[in-house]
């Protein structure tokens, strides 16, 4: 026997001593039940008589470990008077190591005794550990805190790149349906207020949120707790400090927290400056501040895929849900033309982050909160839409324009439209659903063919601006001189060609629209000369002068250029206060005046003046020459209204 066991040696012996050790351990028996079987164990091979004292000494070392790491952790008890104003991690960094080491060595040592119920260590451990989870909570809450970086609006405003498109103010008469709109002045300095579109963030703009070197403890401690089955003590902390600092950040970017209601009782002016704020802060909001939150989740919670998804999305939630209840109460509030342009602004805005959004929540309520806002934004933008199409219809102001300028309306409407062909991607996209609508529209010209190849935005442009013509059109009945009718036509037919023209109109409505409209300008100015100088021209005619221009008669002679003179007369003095704001317009409607008059004027005369220039008074009846007329016609349609003062010529 006893060459048996040298045989066997120290090698062999060791490995049954560790085996039997094993066993006892993973079996973990009460104290009492552990001896005895210790004692059996023994008297089945000798080499087992040692087991006892080896494995209580193992236990004597492991209780060593065990108190020392306790008292490490009784010690920063967050409830002691000593600690309870001093901060780890800020005051003592090796402490804080040292703690971190004790709360591992109190885990390793639970792991691999498995203590269970029963066993003596089992209260303090569970006790040491509960000390630790709250003492690291405290830490764990006091570093993101401190280490929360305030947010830069300003840099991240300058990040924002602008597209300012302007509306000014204009001081015609219209409906209020109308008044908040007017013309696009080219002129610096008129009063104006702006548009703001096509706002974006770039893509390289980040921002840090928590200090960086904070990073690394945070995740020291959230592994710890996580580790410790404090996991969801620690999502509390987390997501409740971050909640907290991304509400701060949505009022540094000006969005407040408001009921629906509180937001339908805004008047537009402030309601405008909210939305402008609500677009900026849905884009740095998704763009920066909750990617930058996703990243730090990431950072953080490294280890445990399903904590950080809940952490972040808990955080996130209430960030999320303020700015989609502004943009419901929007969606939802009454509709205005003036709204129209800020409710795409803000569709597109939400669009566009969306898809960030959905890679980024997991939390299947907030993205279909969110899908649910932009829809209706959506039908928002198509109401609205809708409503500016019937209010241009239905304008029915009764007062004409006393120089026969272009009317606001049409100011009012081909800024508008320019405006809408700058989201005509959004706008296609949305009126698609729309167009069973267009059945029910007359294009005003039976042009249906036309209508079918154009875009749905072009369409609908198209019938609102024959919706406008139709309306200018009315207007100009209201005149009852049917020349100012044709001046008044002509101004508004060429302003609305010239906004198409000038902008992406242009492409939308095609060159053919532009030749027709031109064209109709042509026929009016062709109808204003007929309405406006017939009768002064009739004066100059030859019929009823007689066979021979020496045969007239002199009374019927000087009754021809005292009707001739007194039409002129009264032309001028109507006419220099009529308005024709377009200067090539204005030079072509003299040109062909002059054309048709001062030819006519001076045949008269060749033929008919020398007759009188003999005779007493002359100069009562040929009070002006070719070129006094052709000089007086240059005072016409300026808008400043002029009488002839004439100095009467000398009898001869």
């Amino acid at each position: 026997m006893a060459t048996t066991t040298t045989s066997i040696g120290g090698g062999g012996e060791d490995r049954v001593l560790a085996t039997a050790q094993q066993i006892v351990k993973r079996l973990n028996p009460p104290k009492e039940v552990r001896e005895d079987m210790l004692l059996i164990l023994s008297s089945f091979d000798n080499r087992l008589s040692n087991i006892t004292a080896l494995i209580n000494g193992e236990e004597a070392r492991t209780e060593n470990r065990f108190e020392v790491a306790e008292r490490v952790i009784i010690r920063w008890d967050s409830s002691s008077e000593a600690s309870r104003n001093s901060i780890l991690w800020e005051d003592s960094p090796d402490d804080a190591s040292e703690y971190l080491l004790a709360v591992d060595e109190i885990l390793n040592l639970i792991d691999g005794l498995s203590i269970r119920s029963g066993n003596e260590f089992v209260d303090r451990a569970e006790n040491a550990i509960q000390l630790a989870m709250s003492r690291l909570e405290d830490e764990f809450r006091y570093i993101l805190i401190r280490n929360t970086v305030p947010l830069d609006a300003e840099r991240l405003y300058g990040s924002i790149r602008r597209v300012s498109l302007s509306f000014a103010s204009n001081d015609g008469e219209i409906d209020d349906e109308f008044e908040s709109f007017g013309e696009e002045d080219r002129d610096a300095s008129s009063a104006g207020r702006f548009h703001e579109r096509g706002a974006s963030l770039g893509d390289d703009v980040c921002v840090d949120l928590i200090h960086p070197d904070a990073i690394v403890e945070l995740k020291e401690i959230a592994d710890r707790m996580i580790r410790s089955g404090y996991e969801k003590e620690c999502v509390q902390v987390y997501s409740s400090v971050r909640r907290d600092a991304l509400d701060e950040c949505l009022v540094i970017l000006g969005v407040e927290k408001l009921s629906i209601e509180e937001v339908q009782k805004i008047e537009w002016k402030s309601l405008d400056e909210k939305m402008k704020k609500w677009i900026q802060a849905v884009k740095i909001g998704v763009r920066v501040l909750l990617t930058g939150e996703r990243r730090l989740c990431d950072q953080i919670f490294s280890g445990s895929g399903e904590t950080k998804e809940i952490c972040f999305n808990e955080t996130a939630k209430g960030c999320v849900m303020q700015l989609l209840n502004f943009g419901e109460a929007v969606a939802i509030g009454k509709r205005s033309p003036e709204k129209l342009f800020r409710i795409l602004d803000m569709y597109d805005a939400l669009a566009d982050v969306l898809p960030d959004l959905e890679a980024m929540v997991t939390d299947e309520f907030g993205v279909s909160e969110a899908h649910g806002v932009l829809t209706a934004l959506g039908d928002a933008a198509r109401g609205t839409f809708s409503e500016f199409e019937n209010a241009v219809q239905g304008e029915a102001s009764r007062k004409p324009m006393l120089s026969g300028e272009i009317h606001p309306l049409a100011r009012y409407v081909m800024n508008y439209m320019r405006l809408l062909v700058d989201y005509s991607e959004t706008l296609n996209s949305l009126l698609e659903s729309g167009e069973s609508d267009l059945q029910n529209k007359d294009s005003g010209g039976g042009n249906s063919l036309e209508l079918e190849n154009m875009s749905p935005i072009a369409r609908r442009l198209l019938l609102l601006i024959t919706t406008l013509e139709s309306n200018l059109d009315e207007k100009s009945r209201l005149y009852e001189d049917s020349a100012m009718r044709y001046i008044f036509l002509m101004n508004n037919i060429l302003y609305i060609v010239q906004k198409v023209k000038d902008s992406e109109l242009g492409k939308l409505l095609g060159d053919h629209w532009v030749r027709k409209r031109r064209g109709q300008v042509r026929q009016y100015a062709t109808s204003y000369l007929r309405a406006s100088w017939s009768k002064t021209l009739s004066w100059l005619k030859d019929e009823g002068m007689g066979s021979s221009s020496n045969n007239a008669s002199k009374v019927a002679l000087k009754e021809r250029f005292k009707n001739f003179n007194a039409c002129f007369e009264d032309i001028y003095r109507i006419q220099t206060a009529w308005k024709v704001p377009d200067s090539q317009l204005r030079e072509e409607l003299r040109i062909s005046i002059s054309e048709k008059v001062i030819p006519a004027y001076r045949s008269f005369m060749g033929r008919f003046g020398s007759q009188l220039e003999g005779g007493r008074h002359a100069g009562k009846y040929i009070k002006y020459t070719p070129e006094d007329l052709e000089n007086y016609l240059l005072d016409l349609f300026e808008g400043t209204p002029c009488v002839l003062h004439h100095l009467r010529r000398k009898s001869t």
